[in-house]
């Protein structure tokens, strides 16, 4: 599914956070007025996804916010334990078997996270 096509997706430009909020190894929610983007950085980058697990479209962290693994590369559904590759976003086992987040693409300006194309 296109991210775009989402109930209350925000427009291209849409600011997310500062980088500086988000540290090596971690993830964060951020509403944008009703729209769940889910944030994580690891040694390899940064990467937003819709804050969706695609079983029951519950968010990821709606139980727990550490959903980032320790290794940085697993995202953990803390609802029903569903994996997701960090960096693809592809379901690995569980309930994510055959499925994936929908990633979101975003711009880095300086410190601020924009929603948008990727940049680089």
């Amino acid at each position: 599914m296109n991210w775009q096509d989402l109930p209350r997706a925000p427009d291209p430009g849409t600011f997310v956070c500062n980088l500086s909020e988000l540290g090596i190894g971690s993830s964060k929610s951020i509403d944008l007025d009703g729209f769940s983007v889910l944030l994580l950085r690891n040694t390899t980058g940064v990467f937003a996804y819709f804050n969706a697990c695609p079983h029951q479209y519950l968010p990821l962290d709606w139980r727990t916010k550490n959903v980032l693994s320790v290794q940085g590369d697993v995202l953990l559904c803390s609802n029903h334990h569903a994996s997701f590759d960090a960096q693809t976003g592809k379901g690995l086992d569980g309930f994510a078997q055959g499925s994936a987040l929908t990633a979101i693409p975003f711009s880095l300006q300086g410190d601020q996270i924009f929603i948008g194309e990727e940049v680089g």
